[in-house]
């Protein structure tokens, strides 16, 4: 694995812990570091931390504290 692509990995934790749970992610860098960039986007939808998955978590929110406040009225 080149210098760029372990420097990056120990950098972004979220990257690093992604690999430790997928290790088979390894050889893929190993035969190719070009695929750094897919592996960061697929750590993002493992971790839901998307742009969709963060809206869906606001509205979740949202809709509980609305159905708090109907409650308490």
């Amino acid at each position: 694995m080149d210098l760029y692509t372990i420097n990056y990995i120990k950098s972004n934790p979220l990257v690093y812990q992604y690999l430790r749970a997928n290790s088979y992610w390894y050889k893929e860098l190993n035969r190719n570091p070009f695929v750094l960039e897919r592996v960061n986007q697929e750590a993002k939808k493992y971790y839901k931390m998307t742009v969709p998955d963060k809206i869906e978590k606001f509205t979740r929110d949202m809709e509980m504290i609305s159905t708090f406040m109907d409650v308490l009225k």
